[in-house]
């Protein structure tokens, strides 16, 4: 189930961050009437939680690895839009059509007419050429090391990306999960991967409105492209710092939009005929390791055995029961959603991994590679203890049970487990940067359900960084670097048969099952909950539009244009 905190899985963007004094603030309001009345019109807001501890840190740059979360859907849009919670075919955005030349070398996009940015200019096929070959050409802000012999624009309406390889595998990411930006703005920008982009101009339905440290309005883009979109008038994001606020904040209709883990949802809701949730579950929650030694990892756990005995030493059942809620499924060691990926899963033996731990297996590893338990239990080698510290989130509840758990289970096998609880900027930076052992979070959910979407962005060394350096937006966290998946990857990305790219596919699950960078705990339901007394027209069971996450991007910004104000 998803943590009241989580925004866990593809790194989208920070989530909004706030202090503790918002969330007294809206459980204090005990009557919610007031706000329904004005909710109407060029009144009509709606607030949105999608989860954060701390002080907000402004930052709009859609190629930061920290950039606030309405950043990529409310303001800057890609070229299609993929849903990721249906079957449905991608859906054009700032593009209309794209076709791949015989070779798969040459991309042409065409782009959409009467477009404006958020400022009164007008977007072409310009601003599309200027976007890749600036990502091309600026290694910092090219977190899927995309590789181009040339962008350009033919004529205002048609865009040309011309690749020196077969890159029929790149589609997605850049047609699906890449934001465009204006080249009359961002031109003049010294240093892309370090602006905040503080006045932030788009194509999207939403512009900024206000900021503080504590919370930001977004308002509707008057010159939107669509334009009987968006109309609610105001996006308000706010932080909350507990369950208890979390929950007396959607009751009392201060919160429309929420992404959590609510203990007792079902009661919660009962009764109650604004409130309304929608689950679907999509990512692997892992632990993941800083497993690199020649990269600057430090500690066991850049020991594959190490990696290999946490694995096996996890009661996943017990996880399930005492921080997802019995809502988790099980997970593949292969990183893929068993059920929606099934087919790209080579190895039956990898479809799911065991609820039950194995401890034998987990100790037979550690002897085998030399860690000794000590008279405390906990086992050591050449003189260093096997300790590890494994960081997430404060306020994150799920995680931090897990993690608690966690602690017992793996001391059984000699593993000490210390958590730690950060604020989110420390901890995301932490992964970013490469300066940790262990750390909670999610993988799951990239460009598109190809499983090139997972691997060539967590696997590959080409999006890693020495430790210190920052790894990209969607980087490979864990440093893990093997040239046989950079190979298979490579592979991969030169063909359009889905039986080669199968056969690529069955030698990186082979690789990444055995070296267990990202340790898979299980598929972490994904609750969202909504309140309609001030919006309509959220997503249902049985019309999932968008995935509806509140901390999604792309499908943040689907979501808020296809609101209507209540009343």
């Amino acid at each position: 189930m998803y943590d009241l905190f989580s925004r866990h899985g593809r790194r989208a963007g920070a989530a909004v961050a706030a202090t503790a004094a918002i969330a007294l603030t809206l459980t204090g309001c005990s009557d919610s009437s007031d706000a329904d009345k004005s909710n109407s019109g060029a009144n009509s807001t709606v607030t949105v939680f999608n989860g954060a501890t701390g002080t907000i840190v402004e930052n709009w740059n859609p190629f930061s690895p920290t950039f606030l979360q309405p950043t990529n859907g409310l303001i800057f849009e890609p070229l299609y839009y993929f849903n990721f919670a249906t079957e449905a075919e991608p859906t054009p955005m700032l593009a209309t059509a794209h076709s791949w030349s015989p070779d798969g070398k040459v991309l042409t996009i065409t782009t959409r007419e009467g477009v404006k940015w958020s400022d009164g200019q007008p977007f072409s096929a310009k601003d599309v050429a200027f976007t890749f070959d600036l990502i091309n050409k600026t290694k910092s802000i090219n977190a899927t090391g995309l590789k181009l012999t040339s962008a350009v624009a033919k004529d205002d309406k048609t865009a040309v990306l011309t690749f020196p390889v077969t890159s029929y595998t790149e589609e997605a990411a850049i047609v699906g999960n890449t934001p465009i930006i204006p080249e009359h703005i961002w031109g003049k920008v010294t240093d892309p991967a370090k602006t905040i982009n503080q006045n932030p101009v788009g194509t999207g339905p939403y512009k900024l409105k206000q900021f503080t440290p504590q919370s930001y309005v977004m308002e509707k883009n008057a010159t939107y492209w669509q334009p009987d979109k968006p109309q609610i008038q105001n996006v308000r994001y706010i932080a909350l710092a507990t369950a208890d606020a979390a929950s007396a904040a959607l009751v009392a209709g201060q919160v429309d939009w929420m992404s959590a883990f609510l203990p007792g949802l079902e009661q919660l809701i009962a009764g109650n005929k604004s409130l309304t949730y929608v689950n679907t579950p999509a990512m692997t929650t892992s632990i993941f390791t800083c497993a690199n030694a020649s990269l600057g990892c430090k500690g066991p756990q850049t020991d594959v055995a190490v990696r290999q005995a946490i694995y096996h030493a996890l009661n996943r059942d017990q996880l399930n029961k005492l921080a997802g809620g019995g809502f988790a499924e099980p997970a593949s060691p292969t990183m893929l959603p068993p059920k929606r990926d099934q087919k790209w899963i080579t190895d039956p033996a990898h479809a799911t991994i065991p609820g039950t731990p194995d401890a034998a297996k987990a100790n037979q590893l550690l002897d085998a590679a030399g860690w000794a338990k000590g008279s405390d239990g906990i086992r050591a080698k050449g003189g260093e203890r096997l300790s590890l510290t494994i960081q997430t989130v404060t306020g994150w509840s799920d995680y931090i049970s897990l993690n608690d758990a966690m602690t017992q289970q793996l001391k059984e096998v000699g593993i000490e487990l210390k958590p730690s609880q950060l604020a989110w900027n420390e901890w995301n930076n932490n992964q970013v940067q490469g300066k940790y052992q262990l750390s909670l979070d999610s993988i799951g959910l990239g460009a598109s359900t190809n499983p090139f979407a997972t691997y060539s962005l967590k696997y590959v060394t080409k999006t890693t960084a020495k430790v210190g350096e920052a790894a990209g937006t969607s980087g490979n966290y864990s440093r893990y670097s093997n040239a046989t998946v950079d190979k298979a990857v490579e592979t991969a990305s030169g063909t359009d048969d889905e039986a080669a790219q199968k056969a690529q596919y069955a030698i990186i699950q082979k690789e990444i099952v055995n070296d267990l960078p990202y340790i898979p705990i299980y598929l972490n339901s994904m609750l969202t909950e909504f309140n309609t007394s001030n919006a309509t027209g959220w997503p249902t069971n049985d019309d999932k539009y968008a995935l509806p996450a509140s901390w999604k991007q792309w499908d943040n910004g689907i979501v808020l244009a296809n609101l209507k104000p209540a009343k």
